[in-house]
């Protein structure tokens, strides 16, 4: 048995995790659940069953990817702010002049919300 097939996670626990942490990131984010329904591509009653842990993300699917971009974002952001979380929000609510736009707005489309994790992650680890 090699050592990753131990430490692997079975699917259902990989949704479970990732599902309370996109929650998590989105409530930390000040994101409401409409924003985050459309961040992942759910519908805004699915993100409700989500915090009540009744819907849970699936390994594979597009909405588990799109939930583990989110959290990058959030990871990389709270980095950036030192865990200030109203500094966070800030940002994410105000016109970023390198994006040419507002990034919680930019994070409703798949290649908005790569700009912005591109963004934060060139911001948090210059080379």
């Amino acid at each position: 048995m090699n050592i990753h097939a131990k430490s692997a996670m079975d699917p259902a626990s990989q949704g479970r995790v990732v599902t309370k942490a996109v929650i998590a990131a989105a409530e930390r984010l000040g994101l409401n659940a409409a924003r985050t329904a459309d961040i992942l591509g759910v519908s805004a009653p699915t993100v409700s069953r989500m915090k009540r842990l009744d819907f849970l993300l699936e390994p594979g699917a597009k909405s588990f990817e799109l939930a583990v971009l989110l959290i990058r974002v959030f990871r990389s952001l709270d980095a950036i702010t030192g865990g200030d979380e109203a500094t966070a929000k800030n940002w994410l609510r105000n016109h970023n002049t390198a994006l040419d736009a507002v990034p919680a707005e930019r994070l409703t489309t798949i290649t908005g919300l790569i700009d912005v994790l591109s963004y934060l992650d060139a911001r948090r680890a210059p080379v």
